[in-house]
C-alpha cells in the first residue's frame, strides 16, 4: 500500500469528490485537480478573492496507473499538447493551426489510459508562452524555462473511477483570503516578472529549436526536446 496526503484548494468544503463534477476544459480534462502543497492549496482556495477551505484527502496509488510528465521521459511538448487538445487555445494564423495539430498528431497522450496524472499547474501567464511557442515565436528551451520560474507549483489529477474510488477526505482547514489571496497574486506576479527578466537576459543560441523546426526535421529523440 502507497498512501499519500493531498489537497484541494476551494471555496467549499468536498468530502466526496466526483469525476462527474470535473471540467472539459481544465489542463488534462476533467478530473479532480490537487497538489502535494498545503501551502499552495491555501492559495488557490482564495484566488477568487474569498475565504476558502483546504480539503485534505488521503489517497492509495499503489494499484493506480500514474503519468508523471515531470519524470523525465516526457518533454513540454506532451504538455502543451494536453493543453491544445483540452483548453480553449486561440490560434491566429496558418502556420499556428498547422503546428497545433503537428503537436497533437506526435505528442499528445491518451490520459483516459491513467488513473492520476501529475504535471506543470497552466495559469494565464503560461498560455500566452505556450500559443508564442505554437506559432513560432519561442523555442523550446525557453518555454521550458518558463515552466520552473515562480514556483507555480504542479498538479497531482484524479481523472478515472478507479482514482476516485481510493481518495479518502481527511479533514478541511478554513483558509482566510486576508493573508493567501495577496500571496497568491505575489506568486503569480513573481513568474510574470521572473520570465520577463529571463527572456529580456537571455541570447539567442545557434542551436535552439522552434515548432518549426521540429516539424522539418521530426526528429522525436533530439535531446534539446
Amino acid at each position: 500500500m502507497e498512501k499519500i496526503v493531498i489537497y484541494h484548494g476551494s471555496t467549499n468544503i468536498i468530502e466526496k469528490p466526483s469525476l462527474s463534477q470535473g471540467r472539459r476544459n481544465n489542463d488534462y480534462g476533467p478530473g479532480f485537480y490537487c497538489t502535494y502543497n498545503l501551502e499552495m492549496a491555501k492559495e488557490w482556495a482564495c484566488k477568487q478573492n474569498s475565504d476558502g477551505f483546504v480539503n485534505e484527502y488521503e489517497i492509495d496509488i499503489s494499484e493506480l496507473k500514474v503519468l508523471d510528465l515531470l519524470d523525465g521521459k516526457h518533454t513540454v511538448l506532451n504538455w502543451i499538447a494536453l493543453l491544445l487538445n483540452n483548453r480553449i487555445f486561440p490560434i491566429n494564423d496558418e502556420l499556428g493551426s498547422v503546428a497545433k495539430q503537428f503537436i497533437l498528431n506526435n505528442y499528445l497522450i491518451n490520459v483516459s489510459d491513467y488513473d492520476i496524472v501529475c504535471g506543470y499547474r497552466a495559469d494565464d501567464s503560461y498560455f500566452s508562452y505556450a500559443q508564442s511557442f505554437v506559432h513560432n515565436g519561442m523555442p523550446v528551451r525557453s518555454l521550458t524555462d518558463a515552466l520552473k520560474l515562480g514556483d507555480l507549483g504542479t498538479q497531482f489529477v484524479l481523472v478515472s473511477e478507479k482514482a476516485f474510488a481510493r481518495i479518502k477526505f481527511v479533514r478541511s482547514i478554513k483558509v482566510n483570503r486576508n493573508e493567501y489571496y495577496p500571496k497568491f497574486i505575489n506568486r503569480d506576479l513573481s513568474a510574470r516578472t521572473s520570465y520577463k527578466e529571463n527572456i529580456k537576459n537571455a541570447k539567442a543560441l545557434k542551436d535552439d529549436v522552434f515548432i518549426i523546426d521540429i516539424m522539418r526535421g521530426e526528429d522525436f529523440n533530439d535531446p534539446r526536446l
